[in-house]
């Protein structure tokens, strides 16, 4: 049970008790004689009981009024001091969380901002690794069909060269060709030694030098030819026969040629004597020029075509190693920019992780000091309904004080008049004893609410009615009240005692 409770119990005792003893010395109500600064109201005696009891009725439901309102104060009062409590230990939890967290968040910001940094060079140099890698590949591509177009070309040349070979191969091995010695000064006319070149034909061979080797058959008359030359060289005289030998001179390609021949027939026709002869072999060994140029041209763009296959392979393997090395460089970009994206998720989850808690630390104190707002209007409310049930009893109070003004003008006995004046000494005396316990309950309250104060009338004197006939005569008044009069009071009394005993005896405490 909180100080609240407690306090609400006690001062509803001594409310309770005040209250009974009210009740008790309002039962006999008797007005003599009496002095007091309220209006005096002269009426008939049942006129007075009946204001008594409506004004005791008032006073009684304002005093339960007050009794509720202080017991739905002082709840409020201990609710409200519980959220306070709360709020106060969010705001510390808070404070706490918030310095345990504010290095922890601080630090996961670095690293997600350094993890998003790391990352966000690793995701450039993977696009730069890429687009090196695509130009690589173009390169590579390019470079790939330079040797494709470099082996083709080297097959042209190739084939080129070996027509070329062929045809050299052809004229080095020698080709038969058309020759007719015919005399050198008439070149229309047959020489004389024609008859012994029978076949007519010449063995033509090309020279690797360019020069032509030319070959006549001699098929007869060896015996008589006895030497041939051109430019002053001999030729050479292979036999193939008893009569027969191939008579062979170098020569560069041309259309003609001038022979120098001697014959001698003595040994035949002893008075001939040995002639010198010149006549013109007309032979066309032109047929091989450019041959050899040809085959030459053919070499030079074949070996040309190869060195720049060998160019092209050259670089066609560099450019696919540097392609090689593009791709290993993306295949490492792209895992380096993977455990980037990796770390900084790491970084993001774990910095909002360390602000979750700090939020919720911090939601945790907006829903406590939302409680404590709730709490406090509650309170305030409380407060608010306490004072308007304390005024109304103030009210009450009033209005049974006047009723208890009133004088009833009826002949009575002067014990009748000592009777009320007994009784209205009692109605005093608790209504002191009430205001006492209000303000008793009102010091040992822990909170600021004013305590309820059930009030009754304040002390009168005795009144002394005059009238123009006499002014020193005593008016007496009927006894209205129970029998048991001194005993009823005697109980209030002993209840209001009751009610004040544990307040004074916590205030003294």
């Amino acid at each position: 049970m909180t100080s609240h409770v407690k306090n609400t119990l006690v001062t509803t005792a001594a409310i309770a008790g005040a209250l009974a003893a009210t009740t008790l010395f309002n039962t006999t109500t008797v007005k003599a004689d009496t002095t007091s600064s309220a209006p005096v109201t002269t009426t008939t005696s049942a006129t007075k009981d009946t204001a008594i009891a409506s004004a005791q009725a008032k006073v009684n439901s304002a005093s339960a009024a007050v009794v509720s309102a202080q017991a739905a104060y002082g709840s409020a009062s201990t609710a409200a001091s519980d959220a306070a409590a709360k709020t106060a230990a969010a705001s510390a939890s808070a404070a706490a969380t918030s310095a345990a967290t504010s290095s922890a968040v601080a630090n996961a910001q670095a690293a997600a901002d350094s993890a998003a940094t790391a990352k966000s060079t690793a995701d450039a140099n993977l696009a730069k690794a890429q687009s090196n890698a695509a130009a690589t590949s173009r390169a590579k591509f390019m470079t790939s069909a330079d040797v494709v177009s470099a082996q083709s070309a080297v097959a042209s040349a190739s084939a080129k060269a070996s027509d070329a070979d062929s045809a050299v191969a052809s004229a080095e091995a020698g080709q038969t060709v058309t020759a007719n010695l015919m005399k050198s000064d008439d070149p229309t006319q047959a020489s004389a030694a024609q008859q012994y070149f029978a076949t007519k034909t010449a063995i033509v061979k090309l020279l690797p030098s360019g020069q032509v080797q030319i070959t006549i058959p001699l098929t007869s008359g060896l015996k008589f030819l006895k030497e041939v030359s051109y430019n002053g060289v001999d030729a050479t005289f292979t036999k193939t026969g008893d009569d027969s030998a191939n008579i062979t001179f170098t020569a560069d390609p041309a259309t003609s040629y001038t022979l120098a021949m001697t014959i001698d027939i003595t040994s035949v026709m002893p008075f001939m004597p040995i002639m010198h002869e010149k006549a013109l072999l007309d032979v066309d060994t032109t047929i091989f020029n450019g041959l050899l140029a040809a085959k030459s041209d053919a070499d030079a763009a074949l070996t040309s075509a190869q060195a720049a296959l060998s160019t092209a392979e050259t670089n066609a393997a560099t450019v696919a190693q540097v392609a090689s090395n593009a791709a290993s460089a993306v295949t490492a970009a792209a895992m380096v920019a993977s455990d980037a994206a990796v770390v900084a998720t790491s970084a993001a989850t774990n910095l909002t992780s360390a602000q979750a808690a700090n939020s919720t630390a911090q939601a945790a104190l907006t829903s406590a000091q939302a409680a404590q707002s709730a709490a406090d209007a509650t309170l305030a409310t409380a407060k608010a309904n306490l004072d308007s049930a304390n005024a109304a009893l103030t009210s009450a109070q009033a209005e049974l004080k006047s009723a208890q003004n009133i004088v009833v003008v009826t002949p009575a006995s002067s014990a009748a008049s000592s009777a009320s004046s007994a009784t209205s000494s009692a109605t005093n005396s608790a209504a002191s004893a009430a205001t006492a316990t209000s303000n008793v309950a009102s010091s040992a309250s822990t909170t600021t609410v004013t305590s309820a104060v059930v009030a009754t009338p304040a002390t009168t004197k005795k009144a002394t009615s005059s009238t123009p006939a006499s002014s020193t005569t005593a008016k007496t008044l009927p006894q209205t009240g129970n029998e048991n009069q001194s005993a009823l009071v005697a109980l209030g009394l002993a209840i209001l005692t009751l009610g004040i005993y544990p307040m004074m005896k916590r205030k003294h405490a």
